[in-house]
């Protein structure tokens, strides 16, 4: 932080969020409203996360926003809720007599500095990690605690789900206002220390249809859609149960089915909406004959709206699993730079389980595989050195 209370700055990072229940379609686009609950679990910012500095000074004449080092429009609809919600309540707590309140003068304009160590907008819940890392950052200027997710889920619905660490429900809500439309941690990122997550990056581009866009079409074309709302709720109740079980065959197959119903729901979609691509669908045959050959799940995947993978499995079958990727989907060119992330060892494959897998080796099909773990949820950055702005409020170079 500067040491003149006239030019304040807090940096905060915050993670990536991966649904096992899907969240896909609102009742109310304003207020980001869905038409189910949905469930998540939060990935390890030493792997993927946001990081985003914020600024306020008398000397700044608007609100300014840079993503990735590129100036946005800071009269994005969400963008300005997020600000006003946030400055709505720091000025409710003030007039309250909250002694927690900054002191900080509530019509400085801030300045909104914030990375991703990840590719944006490819389906990777880049917009989660954003607007929670925005929201918690400017909470820390405004000297906000506790709920927090109400204000996040405006930015981005999923973004209130990366509010919190470990395994996190965002429940739909039924009032109107959806003040009861928040997440909750169910458990801790401790709660199951062999889980691990490994997201085989396919295509990094940025998506041809918005997830915004997506679902809006979805609302309105997909009779699919209906009867989904309908069954998540038991959905999520076996779901909640597996994992506080640590029950990997119950959580993976649920895992599985929920996307396998997200995309068909795309597909139920008029026009229909393709997020999968090829790959996708192979990575998709490789994880069914994996777990045939062993005959029960031991690696799950997910796809949210994109074509890159998400992998859940447990510590003990990473090794493997990675060597079987490698294998069917050989890097082209960057071989030192295919895995990224916690260390995976190199071990060689069983002959019958290669014999057992009825798929050509296709180059280059994942471009690199990140292996992380469960992680906790937003943090405060006390190291001024890690600040994204100088002191004057400007990025540094």
């Amino acid at each position: 932080m500067a040491e003149d209370s006239s030019a304040l700055r807090i940096t905060c990072t915050a993670p990536v969020n991966i649904a096992v229940i899907k969240y896909w379609g609102k009742r109310n686009s304003d207020l980001i409203l869905p038409i189910n609950s949905s469930l998540s679990v939060t990935l390890h910012q030493d792997q993927l996360k946001s990081t985003t500095t914020v600024t306020a000074s008398r000397c700044f004449k608007e609100d300014r926003i840079w993503i990735n080092g590129k100036e946005e429009n800071i009269e994005n609809p969400r963008l300005q809720t997020c600000l006003r919600e946030v400055r709505r309540l720091a000025r409710k707590r003030r007039n309250s007599g909250d002694e927690n309140s900054s002191t900080l003068t509530l019509n400085y304009k801030v300045h909104i500095y914030s990375v991703n160590n990840f590719p944006t907008a490819a389906g990777l819940a880049s917009s989660a990690a954003g607007y929670a890392c925005l929201v918690y950052a400017l909470a820390k200027l405004f000297g906000l605690e506790g709920e927090l997710s109400e204000i996040a889920r405006q930015g981005s619905g999923s973004a209130c789900r990366s509010m919190y660490g470990g395994f996190v429900q965002w429940s739909m809500g039924v009032k109107e206002d959806g003040s009861d439309s928040i997440a909750h941690q169910i458990e801790p990122e401790t709660h199951w220390p062999e889980l691990r997550v490994l997201i085989l990056v396919v295509n990094a581009e940025q998506k041809s249809v918005s997830s915004s866009s997506g679902m809006q079409t979805s609302v309105k074309t997909s009779p699919l859609l209906k009867y989904r709302a309908k069954i998540v709720p038991q959905q999520m109740a076996k779901m909640i149960e597996a994992i506080k079980q640590r029950d990997f065959e119950t959580f993976g197959q649920l895992t599985m089915k929920d996307s396998n119903q997200f995309h068909a729901t795309c597909l139920d979609t008029f026009p229909p909406i393709f997020y999968l691509n090829e790959i996708s669908k192979c990575i998709i045959n490789l994880v069914h004959s994996y777990n045939s050959y062993f005959g029960q799940t031991l690696v799950a995947y997910t796809f949210d709206a994109g074509p890159n993978a998400v992998i859940y499995t447990l510590e003990q079958h990473v090794d493997e699993f990675v060597e079987v990727v490698k294998h069917y989907f050989p890097p082209e060119e960057n071989g030192d730079q295919f895995l990224k992330g916690l260390p995976v060892k190199s071990v060689a494959l069983p002959e019958p389980l290669k014999s057992s897998i009825h798929m050509d080796p296709i180059k280059g099909g994942v471009r690199y595989i990140i292996n992380t773990q469960v992680g906790p949820g937003p943090q405060l950055i006390e190291d001024i050195n890690q600040h994204l702005v100088g002191e004057d409020g400007l990025a540094k170079e």
